[in-house]
């Protein structure tokens, strides 16, 4: 791995260039200056899944979910929690299969909440199920 990693910013989608000595220090983004981290998951579209996926150097883990799923909505505290635990050397992202329905088909989604850990733009692991934060912070930690 080189000395930089390249963090794809969450207010912008803009791909960033940070020193990996300097991820832990609240790195900003160089177009719209705000922080690449925020201990709190991004939400992903159709609009900016591929970027934040195929672009970013740390591992993105994806919760797919849907609104009307009681599961998904009584994990996502555990999820912002990790969030929290896991950044800035993971990126935690949601995608609403209702509003990217073409992207939960894509990816097979079959059951909801699912969570998807990607690595250089592939899908490493997989997790279907409401966990509680420390579990999905186990599971992510032990497949990245």
């Amino acid at each position: 791995m080189s000395d930089a990693l390249h963090i794809v910013c969450p207010h912008c989608n803009s791909v960033n260039r940070v020193p990996s000595g300097k991820i832990g220090e609240n790195p900003t983004c160089g177009k719209c200056k705000n922080n690449l981290f925020n201990a709190h998951p991004l939400e992903l579209n159709a609009n900016n899944f591929a970027q934040h996926i195929s672009r970013n150097d740390i591992p993105v883990l994806v919760d797919f979910w849907a609104p009307w799923c009681g599961p998904c909505r009584m994990m996502a505290p555990a999820f912002v929690n990790a969030s929290a635990q896991l950044e800035p050397h993971m990126r935690l992202a949601k995608l609403n299969t209702e509003e990217a329905q073409e992207l939960g088909a894509r990816h097979n989604i079959r059951s909801i909440p699912t969570l998807a850990l990607f690595k250089g733009g592939r899908e490493v692991a997989r997790q279907a199920g409401a966990m509680d934060a420390n579990s999905i912070v186990r599971w992510a930690r032990s497949n990245a």
